[in-house]
Formats: C-alpha cells, sequence, structure tokens
C-alpha cells in the first residue's frame, strides 16, 4: 500500500507540475495583454481584471513549488507525508485573492465617492477583454481537467478562480459597452467594484473549503456511509464506531473501530481487520490509510467521538 500511495504522490505531483506551468505562461500573456490594453484605453476595470492575472502568475509559481514539495516521501518528520503543503498553499490562494479584490473595491469605490471625472475607455479595452475570456476560458477547462485527475483540491480551486475570471471578465466587457454607449467613463469604475467584489466573494469559498480540511472536518456523511456499508459486508465485523476521517491533499485517512466475537485469536482478529480494510478501499476511492481497532464484541466502551451508525440517521 506504501509503493502505492508513493506511486499516486509522484503521478499527482507530475500532473500539478504541468497544470502549474500552463496556468504560469497562459496568465502571464493574458495579464500583459489585459494591463496594455487597460493603461492605454483608460480602463480601470480592465487595468483590476490583469492584476487578478497577475496573482494568478504568482498562484502558478506557488504550485510549482507545491508540487516539489508533495513530491517528497514521508519522513520521521512528516509521517503522514508532505500532502498538507498543497492544503496551506490553497489557503494562501484564497488570501491573495481577497486582498486583490479588496484592493479594487476600494480604489474604484473612491472614484465614484468623489465623483472623479473619467474619460470613457476606447475599443483596445473591448479587444484585451474579449481576448481574455477566451484565454480563461481554456485555461480553466484544462486546470479543472488536470485537477480531476490529480484529485487535487488546489488545481480544482484554481479552475474556480479561473471560472470566476471569465465571468469577471464578462462583467468588465458589460460594463464597458454600457460605458461607450452612455458615453459615461465612472460606469467603468462601478464594473470595477462590482470585479472586485466578485474576486472576494469566491476568496471566501475557497477558504471555507480548504478550512474544513485544515480542520479535519465537513468530510461529507456518504462517505461515512460507504465505510459503514463496507464493514457490513465482512463476515464476523460488526458494530463499526469512533470512525474518523480526514482528507489530506485528496487522500483519505481513515481510522475505525469494529467488533469480532470474544472467541477468535489475534490471527483471526487480524484477518477479519484485513479483509475490512480491503472492503473499505472497494468503496472509497483514493484511501491514503486505514487504522482499523479490534475489541471483543459487546464490551464497547462509551467513547467522546468518532461517527457510529446512529450519528448519520
Amino acid at each position: 500500500m506504501e509503493n502505492e500511495s508513493a506511486c499516486f504522490n509522484t503521478n499527482r505531483a507530475r500532473i500539478i507540475k504541468i497544470a502549474s506551468i500552463t496556468a504560469l505562461f497562459g496568465n502571464a500573456a493574458l495579464a500583459a495583454v489585459k494591463i496594455a490594453a487597460g493603461i492605454m484605453s483608460g480602463s480601470h476595470a480592465v487595468i483590476g481584471d490583469g492584476i487578478d492575472s497577475s496573482v494568478d502568475v504568482m498562484i502558478a509559481i506557488m504550485s510549482l513549488i507545491v508540487a516539489k514539495i508533495i513530491s517528497q516521501p514521508a519522513d520521521e518528520d512528516h509521517p503522514w507525508g508532505h500532502g498538507r503543503a498543497e492544503t496551506i498553499a490553497t489557503a494562501i490562494l484564497s488570501f491573495f485573492l481577497f486582498f486583490a479584490g479588496a484592493q479594487l473595491v476600494f480604489s474604484s469605490g473612491k472614484e465614484i465617492i468623489t465623483g472623479e471625472h473619467r474619460e470613457v475607455p476606447s475599443l483596445l479595452a473591448v479587444m484585451g477583454t474579449c481576448v481574455s475570456i477566451i484565454g480563461k476560458l481554456l485555461l480553466a477547462w484544462s486546470q479543472y481537467m488536470m485537477g480531476k485527475r490529480a484529485n487535487s483540491l488546489m488545481l480544482k480551486a484554481n479552475a474556480k478562480n479561473m471560472t470566476a475570471d471569465v465571468l469577471l471578465s464578462a462583467g468588465v466587457l458589460a460594463g464597458l459597452g454600457l460605458s461607450m454607449f452612455f458615453n459615461v467613463g465612472l460606469i467603468d469604475s462601478w464594473a470595477a467594484v462590482l470585479v472586485g467584489l466578485w474576486v472576494i466573494k469566491s476568496a471566501l469559498g475557497i477558504f471555507l473549503e480548504v478550512n474544513a480540511e485544515l480542520m479535519d472536518g465537513g468530510s461529507d456523511k456518504e462517505y461515512y456511509k460507504e465505510v459503514f456499508d463496507a464493514v457490513k459486508s465482512v463476515e464476523e465485523a460488526g458494530n463499526p464506531h469512533r470512525v474518523r476521517m480526514r482528507r489530506i491533499a485528496g487522500l483519505w485517512d481513515i481510522d475505525i473501530d469494529i467488533e469480532v466475537p470474544p472467541n477468535k485469536t489475534v490471527m483471526e482478529a487480524h484477518w477479519i481487520a484485513y479483509k475490512v480494510e480491503n472492503a473499505i478501499k472497494e468503496r472509497v476511492e483514493n484511501v491514503y490509510d486505514i487504522m482499523v481497532h479490534v475489541e471483543p464484541e459487546g464490551n464497547m466502551e462509551n467513547e467522546g467521538f468518532g461517527l457510529s451508525e446512529e450519528t448519520l440517521t
């Protein structure tokens, strides 16, 4: 099982590396196009969109570093491996997004409050935004597909961020259209505020999702049901309780107590526990480790943590 986990981690690291390089060069090109178009056309919303893509470049660099870290095998200082580096990096990603969005809201909001005169952006801003939408669609699709293959929360979060960027750019495009139609430059500032609020919303969503993994909580109860069903499928294994499941960078670490007939030998009880492990692996994908604790039937102590079948009803 240890070799399987090491192989899985190596393959994940390779996929994350490819995805990160793709995101790095793709976002760098889009950021350059949007910032240049925003400056030359006088559109703050397009510049803000370009800044958001610049944050994505930093995220891609961070992802490359993470890919190198998680490819390292478990050691004495990190007996569960280095998978949490991905979780921490995803949390950092959410902070980058939050502050980038907040800065855009404050700077554009100031223009609206003070009533600062704004020139109507030129057609170049529209062209840059259209390029951004096409490019982001392709990047979001590639990040999602590779994130699905690697079961990577970080890549899926980045895909979600890029999907939000597509909507963000579409909002910028709408703002530019209204600004040109009504010949009111300040509409671009309103579009920039809405762009910033959307970025903040995406950042909070990503943080809440990753926080559940950092706190070893928030597991879908359906996974627990699969574990209980697995125990039921093994003869002489009963009363699964004190079950705890947590994710370590997309992999499951599972603890479970079961009861066996009290007259079983240690070898027989061990064999039952072994069959329980295999039954769980058949039902739950991407299991990193399973710890099965065997107790004599009818001798369960009153334990205050972990889940049992009763807690799911």
